[in-house]
Formats: structure tokens, C-alpha cells, sequence
């Protein structure tokens, strides 16, 4: 038991009505207990109430549900490292150049950004983990410490691959592309990734064996993408489904190129191949999915299917913009990603639903557009159902957990603004994450003004500058050769892909 906590302010967000319309409390408090909402009301009626129960909050102040960022990868950003924002299919051989970062400092490094600017809950897609089944626990489990360190709520997944690592192809396609002299290297090095099915079987069985009694850690299923992924693989996917009822987050028609991988692989589209495997249904989100075709779209409706959009990634790696207006219209619930770093390479969830929110507004003046509550949905109540937290997170209401975020509204509105803009509006137009006062997990203080309750954000920032600038290694360098030479040949591997996007 944890003594009750009394928080409020000018405006709470607590939800959503069935229609998509904000429920919010003006001039109220929250009661936390035990690391839930435990009741909700009137300021003054509260403190009538539960007069023993410690306060904070208060006037000027506003309150929303804890943020969700519902599609994340890395801390250390790719062109921190060296891999320039290329069109994804070259951005893979890009990034064969990124050196290994420990995992607790890289995650500790973008969790750091995420809760500042009002993450409390990540959806982290782990993709990249060298080694045996041994090595590949011991990794996630450092970043799910970190997580666990900085009191986020995780959601973790191991991506599933078993194919085409480097190319819409067979590895060997891949290996016989690059100079002879530098296929021992590229070779070792897809090695190190070449985990048997089973044993990634294993890895997601025993983390969830692991992390089954945790309040802020969840293990999800990752089947990475159609073309990293057999049919084995895919069926894999499914029997772990439905032996464990985890959910499933699954990139997806990200490029035109994947489309085109889609047909060439056959059996109607990428969609609807993997509807073959049984994968579709409201367990799964479809990351990404900017080439989603109408008939697509109209299955994930009726199968049940979430999508998350990952903005500031699609114009980063010219993957297309997706029509995020087609999506909410369609009722398919959208959450929000920020993928691998946002627009100013980052992990600002304000700025992100502030880049949603402008960047899909078509021109006319009866054209839809997203409003700024459909976007903060997306980041919250939405985002929740892409977690195996679900109805836990995304909202306020009393029962569920405490997740929220304090801003300086005040802050926020100075020197002015119009008291007749919605809350939303104001939100999304105007909040930054300097006005972020406080952010709460599970009910636990976890941020306040500026500094983190239980890590020091300077001495891991040191620790993450001090191991960047550890002498390069003979591996290092041979790597980044390889990366500068595989870039031209993967391009002109697909100069001559042919289809729908010959010559792009």
C-alpha cells in the first residue's frame, strides 16, 4: 500500500467519449492509490474528502493521460552514427556502419527524451541483437532495466526474421553483389544475426517467463516484416499468438518497394498474404502501412486491426506519406510512433503530434483533415490498444493505472491565448516539453522540473559520450567499408528492380 496522492488542476483529461470527443474535468484532482486513479471530482470536493492525502498540482496546471509512443527502435539516433537519411532500401546498408552502443546507456539515452516530453509508455521494437539465444536475453534485459530504472512502462518485443536481411532478396543475392574480398566480412557479420526460428521462439517464451509478474513490463510478438520473414516464420508467428494470446506488432508496406516485393511474392497483397497465416485481427497493429491500398484497409477494418503511424520516419526515409485521413475515416484505430527519431531527431512526442497534426492537411477548403483531438487519441487511448496494457493506460478514468503528465498551462498559453480554443487545439499548437512539470507511472513520481527521480541524466549522458569516443576497432572499420561500398551496389540492384517503381 502507498499512501493516496491528491493532484490537481485548472483542466484534467481523463479520456474520450464513444465519439472521439475529450472528457474533461475543469477545476478537479485525481486521487492516486496504489498506483491507480482511485477517484475523480471537483477540486474542492476532493480536499473535502480525502483530507489526509498528500497534494500536488494546482492552479495554472493542466493534466493528460500519459503519452504513448507505440513504434520505437533505438536511443542513439542512425545518423548520430553515421547512416544519412537515405530511402529506407539504402538506408539498411547505411546503417551496416553503426557501432554497438551498450544497451542500458541507448535506451536510457532515448527514454530520457521520451519521458520529457510526456512518455510514459514505449513500444520497443528490438531489432538489431547479435549473438545466441544467451546473448540476445542478456541484451533485452538491459534495456528493459533501463526501462525499468527509469520507471517507464514497457511494452518489448524481439523482431522475428529468418530472411533477406539486406535486400528484398536472399542474402546470398546480397553476398554476391559486393567485391570478393568483401564477402567473408559481410557474411560474418549477417552470421551474428542468424538466431533458427526456434530460437527466437525461445527468446520471446523466456522473457515472457521472466517479466509475467511485472506491473510496467510487457512482452509482445514481433513478426518484422514480409519480406525478413518465410512462411515458416510467419506461421511461427502465428501458432505463438495463438498459444499465448500476446499481441503483435508488424511492419508493413512501409515502401512502394515493399509492395512490389508483395507481388512479386504472390498470393495477393502483403495484407492479404499474411491474412493466410491467421495474423490479422484486433491482436495485431501494422506499423507504418503507408502503402495500404483501399481493399486493404477495408480488411483491417473488418478484421479488427490497429495501425500506428510513424510521421516524422516516412518523410525522413522518403517512404511516402501515408493518408492518415483515409485511415481515421476508415475507423481503424491509429495509434502514433515516433520510430526510430522524430523530425529533429528526437524523441519529442509533443513535436510529433504537432508534425501529424500539420503535416495532413491537403489543400481545399472542404478537404478533410485531422483534428487536434483525433491526434491526441492517437497518442494516448489508441497507442494504449496497441499494448498488450490496453485498457489499462490511455486514459484517466478511476480504476485505471496512473500514468499522467503535469504541465505548466500557464506556460503553455503565455503571454496569451484565446480562452475559446479548445483544449486540444491549445495543447498540440502550443505545448512544448518545457512546460512539463511532472510525469507519473504506475502512480510514482518519475519526472520533476527537469530531473529525473531516480537517474542522473548528466552522468549517463557522460557515460554515453565517454564510450562514443572509445578508439575505432580493425571490425569498425571493415564494417564501414563495407557500408560505403554496399550503398552504390544496392542501389543499382534496385535501378533494376522493375515494377511499379522502375528507376526510383
Amino acid at each position: 500500500m502507498t499512501a493516496p496522492l491528491l493532484i490537481s488542476a485548472d483542466t484534467i483529461l481523463t479520456g474520450f467519449d464513444p465519439d472521439g470527443a475529450p472528457v474533461l474535468l475543469e477545476d478537479a484532482a485525481l486521487l492516486i492509490r496504489d498506483g491507480h486513479i482511485a477517484d475523480a471530482g471537483t477540486a474542492a470536493a476532493m480536499r473535502r474528502k480525502h483530507p489526509d492525502a498528500a497534494q500536488t498540482g494546482g492552479k495554472g496546471q493542466a493534466i493528460i493521460p500519459g503519452l504513448i509512443n507505440a513504434h520505437h527502435h533505438v536511443g542513439v539516433t542512425p545518423f548520430q552514427m553515421g547512416a544519412q537519411d537515405q530511402p529506407l532500401e539504402l538506408w539498411f546498408a547505411e546503417r551496416l556502419r553503426m557501432r554497438d552502443v551498450p544497451p542500458d546507456l541507448d535506451t536510457l539515452y532515448s527514454g530520457f527524451e521520451m519521458v520529457a516530453s510526456g512518455v510514459t509508455t514505449v513500444q520497443h521494437l528490438h531489432s538489431r541483437a547479435p549473438g545466441d539465444v544467451t546473448a540476445v536475453l542478456e541484451r533485452a534485459n538491459q534495456i528493459i532495466g533501463a526501462y525499468d530504472r527509469l520507471g517507464m512502462r514497457v511494452s518489448y518485443s524481439f523482431a522475428m526474421r529468418d530472411q533477406n536481411r539486406v535486400l528484398y532478396d536472399d542474402d546470398q543475392v546480397f553476398l554476391d553483389l559486393l567485391p570478393a574480398a568483401m564477402r567473408p566480412i559481410a557474411a560474418r557479420y549477417l552470421a551474428g544475426f542468424g538466431l533458427s526460428l526456434n530460437d527466437q521462439a525461445q527468446v520471446f517464451h523466456e522473457l515472457s517467463r521472466q517479466h509475467r509478474d511485472k506491473d510496467r513490463v510487457a512482452i509482445q510478438i514481433a513478426p518484422a516484416n514480409l519480406h525478413w520473414l518465410s512462411d515458416a516464420g510467419l506461421e511461427m508467428a502465428a501458432r505463438l499468438h495463438d498459444a499465448t494470446g500476446a499481441p503483435l506488432h508488424m511492419h508493413l508496406l512501409e515502401t512502394p518497394y515493399q509492395r512490389d516485393y508483395a507481388a512479386r511474392r504472390g498470393q495477393g497483397s502483403a495484407v492479404e498474404q499474411i491474412d493466410r497465416f491467421g495474423l490479422l485481427g484486433p491482436d495485431l497493429t501494422i506499423g507504418h502501412g503507408v502503402w495500404l491500398n483501399r481493399d486493404d484497409l477495408a480488411l483491417c477494418r473488418d478484421k479488427g486491426v490497429c495501425l500506428c503511424h510513424n510521421c516524422s520516419s516516412n518523410l525522413r526515409l522518403k517512404s511516402g506519406t501515408a493518408d492518415l485521413n483515409a485511415f481515421l475515416a476508415s475507423g481503424v484505430p491509429v495509434a502514433l510512433g515516433i520510430d526510430e527519431a522524430g523530425i529533429n531527431d528526437d524523441r519529442d512526442m509533443l513535436q510529433e503530434m504537432r508534425l501529424a497534426l500539420t503535416l495532413h492537411r491537403p489543400a481545399g477548403h472542404d478537404a478533410p483533415a485531422p483534428t487536434a483531438a483525433q491526434i491526441l487519441r492517437m497518442a494516448t487511448r489508441h497507442g494504449a490498444a496497441t499494448t498488450p496494457f490496453r485498457d489499462r493506460i490511455g486514459g484517466l478514468a478511476v480504476g485505471q493505472a496512473a500514468d499522467l503528465v503535469v504541465l505548466d498551462w500557464d506556460r503553455v498559453t503565455y503571454p496569451w491565448q484565446d480562452p475559446r480554443t479548445s483544449f486540444p487545439d491549445v495543447l498540440l499548437r502550443r505545448a512544448k516539453s518545457q512546460a512539463i512539470m511532472q510525469v507519473f507511472v504506475a502512480g510514482r513520481r518519475i519526472f520533476a522540473d527537469g530531473s529525473f527521480a531516480t537517474v542522473d541524466r548528466n552522468a549517463e549522458l557522460d557515460r554515453l559520450h565517454q564510450w562514443q569516443r572509445r578508439p575505432r576497432t580493425r571490425t569498425d572499420d571493415e564494417i564501414t567499408e563495407l557500408a560505403d561500398t554496399a550503398i552504390d551496389l544496392v542501389r543499382a540492384y534496385y535501378r533494376g528492380w522493375g515494377g511499379s517503381v522502375a528507376g526510383a
